[in-house]
């Protein structure tokens, strides 16, 4: 009779739970999460690529988003814990101490193309082509200190970044 009392609370814990995080992603989604071109400084360390960032109830969220305004990767931070996000073409390639990516057996990386698309707020994030054509990201907590680059205050030098 008591088991039958606590399984009700324990769901009804996990739903709170779990619905504490939808409104978080909701109300991140209401400041452009997901997007091709969000209402958000773009805050990328690199030309080939455009990074958002969100912060919702503590959360931080990172998209990164290729020339073209599509949607690669988003993920999830909270003091170095990493959730990826359901998101993006390259979704099942992001890793992140938590999470490795699925990859290709066959697909070798482009390490020398390596470069890093994001640094900022103890994450460094990075992009590896594929030989298959794709990309694999990989971020990482960031404990090294290293002078920021100044965000892109121009919208139009923002949507405009090229190789």
């Amino acid at each position: 009779m008591a088991m039958i009392k606590f399984l009700p609370r324990r769901a009804l814990l996990a739903g709170l739970v779990v619905m504490g995080f939808s409104a978080s992603a909701v109300a991140a989604t209401g400041t452009g999460l997901g997007q091709a071109w969000p209402n958000a400084q773009d805050v990328s360390a690199s030309t080939h690529w455009h990074v958002y960032t969100f912060t919702n109830n503590g959360v931080q969220y990172v998209q990164v988003n290729d020339m073209y305004g599509n949607v690669r990767v988003a993920f999830g931070n909270v003091s170095g814990q990493f959730l990826v996000l359901p998101m993006g073409r390259d979704a099942q390639r992001l890793s992140t101490p938590q999470q490795t990516a699925s990859t290709s057996t066959t697909a070798v990386p482009l390490t020398s193309y390596a470069e890093t698309v994001y640094r900022g707020n103890n994450i460094q994030l990075r992009a590896t082509p594929m030989s298959d054509g794709t990309t694999a990201f990989t971020v990482n907590p960031d404990t090294t200190t290293y002078a920021a680059a100044a965000p892109c205050d121009d919208p139009v030098e923002c949507s405009s970044h090229s190789p």
